[in-house]
């Protein structure tokens, strides 16, 4: 089919739309024009503009005692306007905290078992790496514990190896949907021998109202099933959700598991306790080959192979587990996951199970898989006290320089920095906190140069001679997104 001819005018028109387009878009310098139209030109980085978090309901002990802190970490920009808050994650949305300016956390605090799921919003200059934490204290009770979980942004595809449905262990997902529309999930549960039975271990079709959060047991999807070491997978046929595991255990403590970082061939798991009683790896292959994995323990001084336990064989479709016990041995390490030697590299999933104490003074924690810090990451939630925070930073592959900074505290304080090198195949672990810092702080740790840093935040909050702890991970803030450059292309006006 022919198009009629382009009059004089309208060709005048269209050229003075290209040249305006252009105008907005146009390379500062001859440098930049030399770049137009090569594949290879890099896209710009610009601020992201509205950032959402999810976080779950805390706790259904009613002595339960948490604490939110947030924050965008960097300084205000000139001129720079932006909102944040905490919201509860119902249609009444009541606000829990707000945040006035990039670089000073803000906190808040809540009681019982009433304490809802959580949205976090943020937008303009407050939006990127928008960051907030809760944490949560129970004293007594089965569920004691310290529970800290990094509220995260929603998705549609989770996986949480370590969860567990034994005897004395109550876990559950927790699935928070912040949008206004409903969301549909899938929750599938694998065990050493695959996905559970048919009737058990699946549950579909679960329906989470707009702005409403729901727990499942998981035990309730495998009634009768006693299996130490699973795997959930959670997907959404519609919608997206907040996902994340709580686990408890009988005589043990209790605490929140994020979902791992996506199948990968090869993983690391930063920041396990120096005085790690007991380390138990879960991993788990979701696709249809096995996966042998060499298993590498990065300490300060560098990496090893712990004793007796240097390869984990795991079966496509199943969850494997190996006991590591105390493997850290009075050093805080770093669990490195690869492909064995002359072995293909399989994508899996892995967290492992952290107990610290012995006897009735034990706590139980756990470290997931992680991504790199990339350009910046933060924890929000720091305390000051002696011997409470300790950060842990592992450079699997090639020497690394990252700069650490301490925000100042809720309640005051000054910035503090620190540049650290990290050898490879070791994990350091720094001290940084806010020169006469008060209340809550937060950590932001920033790539300078090197190899990928992956890092880990432990916060112990000690009650009646029981190490309470919990560890949060940290990764990529995603604060600028990619915007692809364009250029002058005239052939709009031709056939």
């Amino acid at each position: 089919m022919k198009r009629a001819p382009l009059t004089l005018a309208a060709v005048a028109a269209a050229l003075a739309a290209v040249t305006a387009v252009a105008s907005l878009t146009a390379p500062a310098d001859d440098a930049s024009a030399a770049t137009e139209g090569k594949a290879s030109a890099a896209a710009a980085r610009m601020p992201v503009e509205r950032s959402l978090l999810v976080c779950p309901a805390p706790s259904s002990s009613d002595i339960a005692d948490t604490q939110y802190t947030a924050i965008t970490p960097g300084a205000a920009a000139a001129g720079g306007k932006g909102s944040a808050r905490l919201l509860g994650a119902t249609k009444d949305a009541k606000q829990v905290l707000e945040l006035k300016e990039p670089g000073k956390p803000v906190g808040a605090k809540a009681s019982g078992a009433g304490a809802p799921a959580l949205t976090g919003t943020a937008d303009g200059s407050l939006a990127p790496g928008w960051t907030a934490q809760q944490t949560t204290v129970v004293s007594v009770g089965r569920a004691r514990g310290v529970l800290g979980v990094s509220c995260t942004a929603p998705g549609t595809d989770f996986w949480f190896p370590g969860v567990s449905t034994a005897k004395g262990r109550e876990d559950y997902v927790h699935l928070t949907n912040p949008d206004d529309t409903a969301a549909v999930v899938d929750v599938k549960l694998f065990g050493p021998d695959g996905v559970l039975k048919p009737d058990q271990g699946t549950s579909e079709n679960i329906r989470i109202d707009p702005k409403s959060t729901k727990a499942i047991s998981l035990s309730s999807l495998a009634p009768g099933a006693q299996i130490p070491d699973v795997t959930a997978h959670v997907t959404t046929r519609a919608g997206r959700v907040g996902a994340t595991a709580q686990a408890a255990e009988e005589g043990v403590g209790s605490d929140w598991l994020p979902a791992s970082v996506d199948p990968a061939g090869s993983l690391v798991l930063p920041g396990i306790p120096a005085d790690a009683t007991s380390v138990r790896l879960v991993a788990f292959a979701p696709g249809g080959e096995d996966a042998d994995l060499k298993i590498r323990l990065a300490g300060p001084n560098g990496s090893i192979s712990p004793a007796d336990n240097e390869q984990l064989h795991v079966k496509a479709g199943m969850t494997a587990g190996v006991d590591l016990k105390d493997v850290t041995r009075g050093e805080p390490g770093s669990l490195v996951l690869a492909p064995a030697d002359g072995k293909q590299a399989i994508p899996v999933v892995a967290a492992v199970r952290v107990v610290r104490g012995s006897g009735a003074k034990q706590e139980l924690g756990f470290v997931q898989a992680a991504a790199p810090v990339g350009p910046r990451a933060t924890v929000a939630d720091n305390r000051t006290e002696e011997n409470a925070t300790v950060l842990s930073l592992t450079a699997a592959g090639a020497d690394a320089k990252v700069k650490v900074t301490a925000s100042p505290g809720t309640e005051g304080g000054e910035a503090a920095s620190q540049e650290v090198t990290v050898k490879a195949g070791t994990t350091q672990t720094v001290a940084v906190a806010p020169a006469g810092g008060k209340g809550a702080y937060a950590l932001t740790v920033e790539t300078l140069s090197g190899g990928p840093v992956h890092a880990s935040r432990t916060l112990t909050i000690p009650r009646d001679g029981i190490p309470m702890f919990t560890v949060q991970t940290l990764s990529d803030d995603h604060s600028t997104v990619s915007v692809p450059k364009a250029s002058q292309d005239l052939s709009v006006l031709t056939d």
